[in-house]
């Protein structure tokens, strides 16, 4: 249904214990009622989601940190002043009213508001706040459209909220601000930069190799059913193979591949990440034996989208 008109019953549906697909500025989430053990287990059934992976909770208002944590330290208050609402999750300490599902058994939580007036209206609708990890099978693409989601989840959600295509097209970008220097624990839609030049320098530690300590930071993640490697146009194929090339920038050379998916013809990061999942998903469409993914310039949220096609890549080699 439409995201404007259909945030009443959505809201009514999270208050109940059910779940709701509902879009971001990142990607589509598929929340539950983040105060409810039972509706957050239902995210990690529907998901086929390993216990150990930790939620992001959604409030509608930065405002309403302080209502569930209590006090805030002041660097999570000044990175929560400077970029909420937007694509920043900042870890704080659980609260007692956050079940340990929602946590993983971890001592903190993940949290954020999101740049979208719908999905915030639907929050503020639901007058809880909304654990939402991405509208996806665990380990899968991230879906950028309603349609993805449909696709992916099917009948395991209970409302589909349409708001079309999503504006950032990757997901947040994960900090813990609690020590004496931020740490970046997952890349993503707000620039490293943009965090230095705010706060001064940061940590980026971007990976899990044990028990993750935010979300979407396992080596290998955000994977195509499609085999996916790093390569360039060059090493198109010469052997009549199905294989899909995915390019940063409009490539003359990207000749001879069964499809070709061009992030942003003029070469702009930005758009380049709008597109990333969307680009994906059509090549896991077109019935291609293996994505040969372009990595494109590791400089502001470039480095996120090297970061999602290396992770994607850890899957199939």
């Amino acid at each position: 249904m439409p995201a404007d008109s259909g945030i009443a019953e959505a809201a009514a549906v999270l208050r109940a214990g059910g779940l709701v697909a509902f879009p971001t500025e990142t990607v589509y989430g598929l929340g539950a009622n983040a105060l409810d053990a039972r509706a957050a287990a239902r995210i990690f059934e529907a998901k086929a989601r390993p216990s150990f992976d930790p939620l992001i909770s959604h409030l509608a208002d930065a405002a309403d940190l302080a209502g569930l944590v209590g006090a805030v330290p002041p660097a999570v208050a000044a990175l929560v002043e400077r970029f909420w609402p937007g694509p920043l999750t900042l870890i704080v300490d659980r609260p007692a009213a956050i079940p340990s599902i929602v946590t993983s058994g971890l001592d903190t939580m993940a949290v954020r508001v999101p740049d979208e007036p719908s999905a915030r209206a639907l929050i503020a609708a639901a007058g809880v706040p909304v654990a939402a990890p991405s509208a996806n099978r665990f380990g899968q693409l991230s879906p950028t459209r309603a349609e993805h989601v449909v696709a992916g989840l099917g009948d395991a959600v209970d409302v589909v909220l349409d708001g079309g295509p999503t504006r950032c097209g990757i997901e947040s970008t994960i900090v813990d601000a609690r020590g004496e220097r931020p740490v970046v624990l997952r890349l993503g839609a707000l620039p490293v930069e943009a965090l230095v030049e705010a706060v001064g320098p940061v940590e980026v530690r971007p990976g899990s190799s044990g028990r993750p300590v935010a979300p979407g930071t396992l080596a290998a993640h955000y994977a195509p059913r499609t085999p996916l490697r790093l390569g360039a146009a060059e090493s198109a194929p010469g052997d009549g193979g199905r294989r899909g090339f995915l390019a940063f920038r409009e490539r003359p050379t990207a000749v001879g591949w069964a499809a070709v998916e061009v992030l942003s013809p003029e070469g702009d990061l930005t758009a380049a990440a709008a597109r990333l999942f969307d680009a994906l998903h059509r090549l896991d469409a077109a019935g291609v034996t293996e994505i040969v993914a372009e990595p494109v310039p590791e400089v502001g949220v470039g480095r996120a989208i090297n970061d999602r096609l290396r992770r994607a890549a850890a899957t199939w080699h």
